[in-house]
């Protein structure tokens, strides 16, 4: 496999991996795959598909060949991308490899001007289904899961602007398909039989207009409905530039992505069906694509954004390779103390936090925090907590709620008040080989929509007295505890 370090091979290397495949993974700098999680469940092999001499041998007792790579984002990507898919070719044929499988893009309409982008992906599909080597190319459009640039460019256009001037482009017509779909077909592929060599569109049920996703993803995420202006002379460079301008999805990659964009995307059949037929429940429609893209942090799970993600609906979500604009805005504010005292008598002031206890900083801002949630309907600092110095996953905390507990470790709570986004405060003890005992404090706020931006920019410069005194004061207070202790 090719392109493991990417969207799509990181999440469909443990996939083939689980269905019993031998993964054999090649890399420029086998360094690139050291950390991931199941790296010790595959070979990596060095070589660089520019270069046909770094290939020898990495194609010796293969069965199947992804080809998952692409040079998107640098200069002369047409001609790079070309040179690459021959000598993979090549590569493949003389070791005897019996299918190749591609992910390529959409087949633009025989009367269109292709973009380079959609023009270099029907050339390298041209170039392995000629290669003499059984060729799978799957022709996906849109592909909707966190870390897909394409979708990361929709997130960010959606949440970021409830007001767009847009181009003509997003009248088009679009046929997006959920990433678990695509890893379906990709896993399926390898077990085609050895007659088939040709293209399959694939995609998912709903046809939509680029303008008709952004309206759904809002409604699925929350936010209100988004007020879209049409301007005819936006073309797409200009329109590429300013995609640039309003997302973190850097400016190579998104100009051809919006070039792309000028054509329709819609499969043309569905004949993969004969030989992969659909999931029992049917593909997965757009709204279902963006709210797995979405679950773990609708469901409050903050961890999973940063740590390999597991179950069914996992490849929709974050993933610690994707890039580092990818899966939305996660705003932080972090504190490390080092403390003079036992982990024990640290976690007897985290676990002692809110209610009569207080927050251990600022109590008038606390407060005001309080009366303004009730002011808007939340519940404020009213509901205390239930025991003076024992807390329980699911209880309520002021107005927090306990979603987590690992005792003597981890602490972390879940904003009930009233908020444009979720956000989280997690406490922790740690103790290093030397025995040194710190105290780490996150917050983490997922923003909703400009208003969600808005408001953790306006509170950012109390941070330093409400969440740096609440640190300095837990840490102080297990020092002064400790050390009041009769020693052992």
């Amino acid at each position: 496999m090719t392109g493991a370090t990417g969207y799509i091979g990181g999440r469909l290397a443990p996939r083939l991996l689980d269905e019993g495949h031998t993964v054999r993974c090649l890399a420029r700098r086998a360094s690139r795959l050291r950390d991931v999680p199941w790296a010790s469940r595959v070979e990596v092999v060095e070589g660089d598909l520019s270069r046909p001499e770094s290939l020898a041998g990495v194609f010796d007792d293969v069965d199947v060949a992804y080809y998952l790579v692409h040079s998107l984002g640098q200069a002369g990507f047409e001609a790079a991308d070309r040179q690459a898919a021959e000598n993979f070719a090549t590569a493949a044929h003389a070791a005897g490899v019996r299918r190749i499988v591609y992910l390529g893009g959409p087949e633009p309409a025989p009367d269109d001007v292709a973009s380079a982008h959609l023009r270099s992906r029907t050339e390298v599909g041209r170039i392995l289904l000629d290669s003499g080597v059984p060729t799978v190319v799957l022709r996906a459009a849109v592909i909707i899961g966190s870390g897909s640039a394409s979708f990361e460019m929709l997130r960010y256009l959606t949440e970021r602007l409830p007001v767009m001037i847009t181009p003509r482009w997003v009248s088009n017509r679009i046929q997006p398909i959920a990433v678990r779909d695509v890893l379906r077909y990709l896993v399926g592929s390898a077990h085609l039989p050895a007659e088939v060599n040709r293209a399959f569109d694939i995609a998912g049920p709903d046809v939509l207009t680029f303008a008709d996703m952004m309206q759904r993803y809002a409604r699925v995420a929350g936010l209100s409905r988004r007020l879209l202006l049409p301007v005819r002379p936006l073309t797409p460079r200009l329109s590429s530039h300013w995609v640039g301008l309003v997302t973190p999805v850097p400016n190579a990659l998104a100009r051809p992505l919006v070039e792309s964009l000028v054509h329709e995307a819609i499969a043309h059949e569905h004949d993969i069906a004969a030989y992969l037929p659909d999931p029992p429940d049917g593909l997965t429609g757009f709204d279902r694509a963006v709210e797995l893209a979405l679950a773990k942090v609708r469901d409050a799970q903050v961890e999973t954004r940063w740590s390999n993600a597991a179950g069914a609906d996992a490849p929709a979500e974050p993933l610690p390779s994707d890039p580092d604009w990818s899966g939305g805005t996660a705003h932080t504010d972090l504190r490390e103390q080092t403390v003079d005292a036992s982990p024990e008598a640290l976690w007897r002031m985290i676990e002692g936090v809110g209610g009569e206890n207080g927050w251990y900083s600022f109590p008038l801002a606390w407060s005001v925090r309080g009366w303004l949630d009730r002011l808007v309907g939340g519940v404020g600092l009213r509901r205390g907590r239930r025991h003076p110095n024992q807390l329980r996953v699911g209880e309520a905390l002021d107005f927090w709620r306990v979603e987590e507990i690992v005792p003597g470790e981890l602490l972390r709570l879940r904003a009930e008040m009233r908020l444009p986004g979720r956000a989280w405060l997690e406490m922790r003890v740690r103790q290093d080989d030397d025995g040194r005992v710190s105290y780490r404090q996150r917050a983490v706020f997922l923003p909703r929509g400009l208003a969600g931006h808005a408001y953790w920019f306006a509170v950012t410069p109390f941070h330093a007295l409400v969440f740096g005194g609440m640190a300095r004061n837990i840490a102080a207070g297990a020092e002064r505890t400790g050390a009041s202790e009769p020693a052992h």
